[in-house]
């Protein structure tokens, strides 16, 4: 809050800045940090880590510059794929994990608000309706909503060049004509056809390139309505829903581009969230793909002080490998400060 955050993240069970208020807050705990003696670097890459003996000395900064430090917290976000690769080179033990790959849904708000809230939709007191759901299929696969966006817009959030990534996000008013959330499915180290510690990565990067060249080049999305998608068939114009995607979005086989255990999965969960959000799978709603980033799909091996097999480095939060969201992210960096203080204490 003292950052500018809203008051209601204090008691809401499901706290909410929004992205246009969060660009103001991110900045304001740039000052605080600043204020506090810390120092924020643009433009400064870790391109390597100090050692000796097998414990960190310091850090390598855009491959010439060395930080000195006995402690460091490794907070990437589960994007760094050039850190993954750096940490192997140094020796540092990492493995593969399971997360999560599929595509943005978009429905009308109206209607999702109308689907939850029955009679008293459009309530000033209620806001936007949100669901969750998930579903188990017989074979082993399951299928889920993550990161649901009442009044939102699905967001271009690709890294690397050549690939397409979506993801989603809302304002702070949350009052855009369309609801999103992703609609994933659960995937493991079986599925990336190598045990390399980064083949989780390179499975990755399939799928984000395979999108890019359904798309059409110049990072427009696949996008595929619906009642398209479960029939087999490219779209070929939009109903209720307009795409909120930017740079663009071009109709296709979203079959094209993700895993066929993964499309089948989501065709068979669509029938059973439409008994729980009722008219869930109207026909003119609309997936774009791809959503490839649910979470890091390799974690950095660490010991119960949270210290990895570097002495001295201490990975946190989803870019480590063992937290999916901003919450548990959060909780996961205060644990390894606290650690760090336990260990570090002058007395």
């Amino acid at each position: 809050m003292a950052a500018g955050a809203p008051e209601q993240i204090l008691y809401l069970n499901k706290p909410h800045i929004g992205t246009d208020r969060l660009q103001a807050v991110v900045k304001n705990l740039r000052s605080l940090i600043v204020s506090n003696g810390g120092t924020v670097r643009f433009r400064a890459r870790v391109t390597g880590l100090a050692l000796a003996g097998g414990e960190v000395r310091g850090v390598m900064v855009n491959g010439s510059e060395r930080i000195d430090a006995r402690v460091v917290l490794l907070a990437t976000g589960h994007s760094a794929r050039d850190t993954y690769a750096m940490l192997m080179e140094h020796g540092v033990a990492l493995h593969q994990k399971p997360f999560s790959v599929g595509v943005r849904i978009e429905h009308p708000q109206q209607f999702i608000d109308a689907a939850q809230y029955g009679s008293q939709a459009g309530h000033p007191r209620l806001g936007p309706a949100d669901y969750k759901l998930a579903y188990h299929a017989p074979g082993g696969r399951s299928a889920y909503t993550f990161c649901m966006c009442p009044g939102g817009q699905v967001i271009a959030a690709a890294s690397e060049a050549g690939g397409v990534v979506t993801n989603g996000m809302s304002s702070y008013l949350r009052d855009g004509s369309s609801a999103n959330s992703a609609l994933l499915v659960g995937v493991t180290p079986d599925d990336y056809g190598s045990d390399h510690p980064l083949a989780g990565i390179d499975w990755q990067r399939r799928w984000e390139r395979l999108a890019f060249t359904a798309g059409g080049g110049g990072y427009r999305a696949p996008v595929q309505l619906l009642g398209d998608f479960l029939t087999g068939r490219v779209s070929r114009g939009f109903g209720q829903v307009m795409p909120s995607y930017r740079p663009g979005t071009a109709f296709a086989d979203l079959d094209g581009c993700l895993p066929p255990y993964v499309t089948a999965t989501i065709r068979e969960a669509i029938p059973f969230f439409d008994a729980r959000v009722q008219g869930f799978a109207m026909p003119e709603a609309l997936l774009t793909g791809v959503e490839t980033r649910s979470s890091s799909p390799v974690r950095i091996d660490r010991d119960g002080q949270l210290v990895a097999s570097v002495r001295g480095l201490y990975p946190v939060g989803e870019g480590a490998g063992y937290a999916g969201g901003i919450m548990s992210s959060a909780v996961d960096g205060i644990k390894a400060a606290e650690q760090v203080a336990i260990r570090y204490r002058p007395f």
